[in-house]
């Protein structure tokens, strides 16, 4: 059964959790992970990229030059892809990148990515996570006094004090134990859960 230590706000180690198999000590299955995190950044893009095709661009439609006799190779059109300032071959149009993933193959990929971290030991338990108020400078110092780094700090509920502390601090992030992106979890190098979210996670995803 995988563990993790339990630190306080101090940065004082005071214990250990014992995790959930289910949760976190599966094995990760990297392909999953995969699909996920290419759904993630396909479903981030705006998909408003475009550019004018020959039809569209606005030149004469006038032929250049006679067909024959000139000696060079005949051209119907300047509005041709090949011309400078001509249109587009297959230009790209405004679309929509995102597309949905199977119910269980999210679960199972979060699973992927919770039990990855625990096997690492980079899930850090804090019994107790929150401030009495607003200061970016003392949130930063519990972080860096339990070495977290890029980190993802997991709240059982919107912890008003620690979103607007941890804000402006470069590579963490906050969020609830019931909205946990996979894509955040792998691009972090630690996750700082509260012990009462991780009791919310094993309880929702086991």
């Amino acid at each position: 059964m995988p563990n993790a230590v339990i630190y306080n706000m101090a940065g004082e180690k005071v214990g250990e959790y014992a995790l959930s198999e289910a949760v976190f000590g599966i094995e990760p299955n990297e392909a999953v992970l995969h699909a996920s995190v290419k759904n993630y950044l396909a479903n981030q893009r705006q998909g408003t990229q475009s550019a004018l095709t020959k039809g569209e661009v606005s030149y004469t439609t006038k032929k250049p030059w006679r067909q024959k006799g000139t000696g060079r190779a005949r051209q119907g059109s300047t509005r041709a892809p090949q011309w400078t300032h001509g249109g587009i071959v297959f230009a790209p149009k405004p679309r929509d990148y995102s597309y949905v993933l199977n119910k269980k193959v999210k679960r199972l990929a979060l699973k992927s990515a919770l039990s990855a971290k625990a096997a690492s030991g980079d899930i850090l338990v804090v019994d107790g996570l929150k401030l009495d108020e607003v200061k970016t400078k003392a949130m930063k110092g519990f972080l860096d006094s339990i070495q977290a780094g890029k980190s993802v700090v997991i709240t059982p509920e919107v912890e008003k004090n620690v979103v607007l502390s941890a804000r402006n601090i470069p590579g963490v992030i906050t969020t609830t134990a019931k909205v946990l992106s996979v894509y955040d979890i792998v691009n972090a190098n630690r996750l700082v859960v509260d012990k009462a979210a991780l009791a919310i996670i094993e309880e929702v995803f086991a």
